[in-house]
């Protein structure tokens, strides 16, 4: 999984601290936490691609 994605959903995580997420926001943080968890999974099984 790209860095970046992982420092989007960081940065979502911390804004979710400070202020209610927008409805975007929210949608955007569970597509970003369900690719990075199928790319755990897979890294777990030896399938995931770096």
């Amino acid at each position: 999984m790209e860095k970046k994605k992982i420092d989007r959903i960081n940065e979502l995580g911390r804004i979710a601290k400070e202020r209610e997420l927008t409805p975007e926001e929210t949608e955007e943080r569970q597509a970003l936490r369900e690719e990075y968890i199928k790319f755990f999974r897979a890294t777990l099984r030896g399938e995931g691609k770096k």
